[in-house]
């Protein structure tokens, strides 16, 4: 299936950095990137320079053309700018999510082969400083740029977001790029980004996998250009439209969906470090927000916080409600009392760049909640039996699997993982189930593999498993999600406990805390003797799913109606 709508407009064949500075040469003058609460400015002019002279930087410290540079940090403005610093030289901007532990950065870092680091101190309960110290104890004797890692052979340069009389030792200061500039002309940075090619990788976005291990999702210019247009072509959006961005720029979410939707349309973006449901209320009201972004729990937050009935909504048009199911009642709230009568919905993922269909602001209302859109703008879908590889017909569940520009290049160094999610016909299969009607809008009933997604965070089972195999006192250990009202979905945790060991649900809750990002922490833990199993052996997780909804009287939740 195609939409119908899909060819008036080809698509763009244009690199990241020559969309943004087509955007600065229609737009000097309008606002690029504000950040409200810290009272910094910068019009798309002013942006540029600054992307362009820590391009050079960059260049000056020896990062080239195809070279991995890895960033660790909330929205602050230099991530903005290092997204397209890299993009001009042709770098890979590999993406961290913020609540990593040291574990899952080792990892990261290991498997991507980054060279450079960009970080800030941490976030919530992250030291991100005494992680990388630790897994690189030669940064206190290392001159900046000259880092040789035991356990990180790639890592040369570390670079601190942060004042420049804290930087730590072995590390550059983000300040340092801009006076380093000096050694590279513009005339150099210029001929690099000229040689970038439309088809060349520049993102890499690491989503957990069903085996456990979080895999690099390679994406190019032609993927987020066309994406990010595609997305705020639906949306209606101009050169006078205002995006507040609240959700994670690691994501596909805050950096398609809003720093690439708003760039190739000329939009000023107005960017929350980090979500809080006041400052994005007060940003909106402060800025004369036209859109704003949000999983369903940063919606329901806004909601429900006293200040609300406070705040002026009335500059509000539109918005993506977008990363988990959407509750329907959350939507009609959300289009009424925020002002936002051409909210709509996004799905997709990581591997699709990530959009694949989308609502359209004209659409009924109706159907605006009730499903997730038609298909975006050169992007074909079909809804796969998964048994037989036929396409089913309007209304009969499959697998979603999808095909076009928007598609990944593959998982970095992981050549079995990608042919098995992109068949030999081009299709990505998303382990998606739904369905489509007859007029081409596709609703989500569930998922052939048994992810978790919680507050718009993927979770794969199989990683908070392997991790809790490790506790001396657990002998066997499930992972399920159930319902839940706020998050959509919670992690629930079966274990099998070692003869004659006990513990309680605190012991195993915090050691998934101490070891894995806080939102892979189990909500719920269930002590059992056995798991349910088919005849021949397979234990049957939807099961223990239904057992955990009626143990912990999840009914309710269970209850809602979602898109």
């Amino acid at each position: 299936m195609q939409d119908s709508f899909a060819f008036k407009e080809p698509l763009r064949e244009i690199t990241v950095g020559d969309v943004f500075d087509e955007t600065v040469s229609k737009f000097p003058d309008n606002d690029a990137m504000i950040y409200p609460h810290e009272g910094i400015r910068y019009t798309y002019r002013e942006l540029q320079e600054a992307c362009n002279r820590v391009a050079r930087g960059l260049m000056a410290i020896g990062v080239g053309k195809g070279d991995h540079v890895a960033i660790w940090a909330t929205n602050v403005p230099e991530w903005i700018i290092t997204m397209y610093a890299t993009a001009k030289i042709g770098a890979v901007l590999v993406t961290v999510n913020t609540n990593y532990k040291r574990f899952e950065l080792e990892y990261l870092l290991e498997q991507s082969d980054s060279m450079t680091l960009i970080l800030i101190d941490g976030f919530k309960d992250s030291d991100y400083i005494s992680y990388i110290r630790q897994l690189c104890p030669e940064l206190d004797h290392s001159k900046p740029g000259e880092l040789k890692s035991e356990t990180l052979p790639c890592l040369k340069n570390v670079i601190y977001i942060g004042e420049k009389d804290k930087t730590p030792a072995g590390m550059f200061n983000f300040s340092d790029l801009y006076d380093l500039a000096e050694k590279v002309s513009e005339e150099e940075r210029i001929a690099v980004q000229a040689s970038c090619d439309i088809h060349d990788v520049i993102n890499m976005q690491y989503t957990s996998g069903t085996t456990g291990f979080p895999k690099g999702v390679m994406l190019t210019h032609y993927n987020l250009v066309n994406n990010g247009k595609c997305i705020g072509d639906c949306m209606a959006f101009t050169e006078k439209d205002r995006l507040c961005i609240a959700v994670p720029l690691f994501h596909c979410f805050g950096m398609v969906l809003g720093v690439t939707a708003s760039v190739t349309h000329g939009s000023a973006m107005i960017v929350i470090e980090a979500f809080n449901p006041l400052k994005v209320m007060q940003a909106i009201q402060m800025e004369k927000c036209t859109a704003v972004h949000g999983v369903p729990t940063m919606f329901i937050a806004m909601l429900e916080h006293p200040e609300f009935k406070n705040i002026d909504f009335s500059s509000l048009r539109t918005g993506i409600m977008a990363g988990s199911p959407c509750p329907i009642k959350v939507m009609q709230r959300v289009m009424e009392d925020m002002h936002m009568p051409e909210i709509v919905i996004t799905y997709g993922q990581t591997e699709a760049s990530p959009g694949i269909t989308m609502s359209r602001t004209d659409d009924p209302i109706e159907l605006r909640v009730s499903t997730v859109g038609r298909l975006l703008p050169h992007c074909e879908a079909k809804i796969m039996n998964p048994e037989t590889g036929e396409e089913c017909p309007p209304g009969v569940p499959g697998e979603i699997v999808t095909r076009g520009y928007h598609v990944m290049k593959g998982y970095y160094k992981m050549p079995e993982a990608t042919a098995l999610a992109i068949d030999k016909d081009g299709w990505l299969h998303t382990g998606d189930i739904g369905s489509v009607d007859e007029n081409g809008y596709f609703k989500i009933t569930g998922r052939l593999k048994d992810m978790i997604i919680r507050g718009g965070e993927n979770i794969y089972p199989r990683e908070i498993e392997e991790f809790l195999y490790t506790h001396p006192k657990v002998k066997d250990v499930q992972v399920v999600g159930v319902p839940d009202e706020k998050y959509g979905e919670e992690v629930l945790a079966c274990i099998i406990l070692q003869d004659g060991c006990e513990a309680t649900e605190e012991e195993i809750i915090s050691f998934v805390q101490e070891g894995l990002s806080r939102f892979k922490k189990p909500r719920y833990v269930l002590f059992m003797d056995s798991f349910p199993m088919t005849a021949s052996g397979k234990i049957q997780k939807y099961k223990l799913r239904e057992m955990g909804i009626v143990k912990l009287n999840l009914q309710s939740a269970a209850a809602i109606e979602t898109a």
